[in-house]
């Protein structure tokens, strides 16, 4: 019997690989000897870098970058050996690159008592970016969920070179207070490498720069955004979206995912030509899920907690459609279940375990998470020996 196990993690409990192991323990403890294949998945955001690194033998790179507010900041990216689709790259494998930006631009990295939407930057973003480039990878995968920002993307690419002019023809800082002030984009200093580069931009955000839907008034509130900021955040944005129409000959502003991450979306979009790819296809592709599952017997997946959202892109729909395309059944043990949880069933996933035992807060569920997992999956690998016998 081989088993798949492809769970996200449990944010704040388990890790994805903790899962794994416990997994493992249950279904020897209960199946015995059995073919079991762990392989820790996430759908683009928190961790998106440490799935992928993992599964493709990949290596991490530390760089000091500029936080969100200027201060300097340890942050690290992936370098992992990519199987490309199209042909061209020595024995067919090239190096690419996986980034998170909140490693150098997350909201977790300004306390709530400094944040200040009209200053915080992306520069540290740009900074990873360009180091990458000039340890020359050529494709890149950016997860940009988590942001500190709401500078439209500029802080990263003035980090690559791109220079923003006001009036007077003189260079402006890249920060959110300047947005309204940018009569000209430079990019003669563009790094050169960007162009004969590739990006893909992993987001499921699909908001707009602009509008009561946009970066500004959607996201800005949580990053500490006054009313009076979201106005004047919301005049420069639509400055700058004007800017980037004349520089671009397009309207980027509203493409789909523009908004995303303050409008680091619009900004990679314009600057680097990215393209913006859904995150747990894109993680499941990098992962080569669909020929890890080939020959399955069962795939187990799971998350912290799952409700009518988790149809929505998280790990466990992604994960049930590609068990389902192979005929593989599939398994969800969950933290909790919310509202409208069973429309998983949709997405491939035939049944869901809760870890939840008894009644108790959800402190104690949290505190005692391992032994609860352990449990299900105890319960789980019962009833599936059960099913075996019938």
């Amino acid at each position: 019997m081989k088993i798949v196990f492809a769970p996200d993690s449990y944010k704040g409990s388990l890790s994805a690989k903790r899962i794994c192991q416990l997994l493992d323990l249950a279904a020897r403890n209960v199946l015995g000897e059995c073919e079991t294949v762990s392989i820790p998945v996430s759908d683009g955001g928190e961790g998106a870098a440490d799935v992928v690194v993992a599964a493709a033998g990949g290596r991490y790179r530390q760089v000091v970058v500029r936080g969100p507010l200027g201060e300097p900041v340890e942050a690290k990216y992936g370098i992992f050996p990519e199987k490309p689709v199209e042909s061209g790259f020595e024995n067919g494998v090239r190096e690419a690159a996986i980034i998170e930006m909140a490693a150098a631009s997350g909201l977790p990295l300004v306390r709530p008592e400094e944040r200040n939407v009209r200053r915080a930057s992306t520069f540290g973003t740009g900074q990873m970016i360009r180091d990458a480039l000039e340890q020359g990878i050529r494709h890149f995968h950016i997860a940009i969920g988590g942001s500190a920002t709401n500078d439209g993307g500029i802080g990263c690419a003035a980090a690559l070179g791109v220079r923003f002019l006001g009036e007077d023809g003189t260079e402006l800082e890249a920060v959110p207070e300047n947005l309204g002030k940018i009569r000209k984009v430079d990019l003669s200093g563009l790094h050169p490498a960007v162009e004969r580069s590739e990006f893909t931009v992993i987001c499921d955000v699909t908001n707009p720069l602009l509008g009561e839907t946009g970066a500004t008034r959607i996201f800005g509130p949580q990053k500490g955004a006054s009313p009076e900021d979201l106005e004047f955040l919301e005049t420069g944005m639509t400055n700058y979206a004007n800017i980037l129409k004349a520089a671009f000959g397009r309207d980027i502003a509203a493409s789909p995912g523009a908004g995303a991450a303050g409008g680091l979306g619009a900004g990679l979009m314009a600057f680097t030509g990215a393209k913006l790819r859904r995150g747990i296809d894109t993680i499941l592709k990098l992962l080569d899920f669909d020929r890890v599952i080939q020959g399955a017997d069962l795939v187990i997946t799971g998350e912290g907690m799952m409700d009518g959202q988790s149809v929505f892109g998280k790990v466990p729909s992604g994960v049930g459609r590609a068990a389902r395309k192979q005929g593989i059944p599939c398994v969800a043990i969950v933290g909790g279940m919310g509202k409208n949880a069973a429309r998983i069933y949709d997405c491939g996933v035939d049944a869901i375990i809760t870890t939840i035992n008894g009644a108790m807060s959800v402190e104690a569920a949290m505190e005692n998470a391992e032994e609860l997992f352990l449990d299900a999956a105890e319960r789980m690998f019962r009833m599936i020996a059960v099913g075996r016998r019938l």
